[in-house]
């Protein structure tokens, strides 16, 4: 783990953080979902007291999914505390920069790089490292602030190492936590 910190000037971005992926209502929660929202509680924390941006991506699921706007599934999670002038920006596909205003938002930040946490790790948060990487963007994840669901054949924090390993063999920092808070 590479352990660099990001520029000052990089948003953190908060991925599919909704609650379907905490409720246990519709599929069971995401591997450590308390684990992972104290996690990004702190890091949002982490931003906000550090004068960088936040912004979360809510996936916009077709009709009849736990995450279909309008569902119970869908909402930003609310124990997360997103303030009122942090953007949502809805995405249907697993890339977060496929919402072209994402990337305007990111590019008016000044920023050159950005801060991915979220779910899942397999999925959407894999295909917005891509589109961060295809934007020209500099990629820090945060390595146990991100998660997954188990599949047949892998754990869910199987998954999670595997995709770790492989975002830092693409270049992408990778950082704890408690490297980027101090906590």
């Amino acid at each position: 783990m590479s352990q660099t910190s990001p520029s000052a000037t990089a948003p953190l971005i908060v991925i599919d953080l909704q609650t379907g992926m905490f409720d246990g209502v519709a599929e069971p929660p995401i591997h450590d979902a308390e684990g992972i929202a104290d996690r990004a509680r702190a890091l949002i924390d982490w931003a906000r007291r550090g004068g960088r941006k936040v912004a979360f991506v809510r996936h916009d699921g077709p009709v009849g999914d736990p995450l279909a706007p309008g569902e119970p599934g869908w909402p930003v999670w609310p124990a997360l505390g997103q303030a009122a002038n942090e953007p949502t920006f809805a995405k249907s596909v697993g890339d977060a920069f496929s919402n072209a205003a994402l990337g305007e938002w990111v590019a008016g930040q000044g920023a050159g790089e950005v801060v991915l946490i979220g779910a899942q790790s397999d999925f959407c948060v894999a295909a917005t490292v891509k589109g961060a990487f295809a934007a020209g963007l500099g990629v820090t994840v945060v390595s146990d602030a991100h998660s997954t669901l188990d599949t047949a054949s892998e754990t869910a924090p199987q998954i999670i190492a595997r995709h770790n390993a492989a975002f830092a063999d693409a270049g992408v920092n990778l950082v704890t936590t408690k490297a980027l808070t101090g906590g």
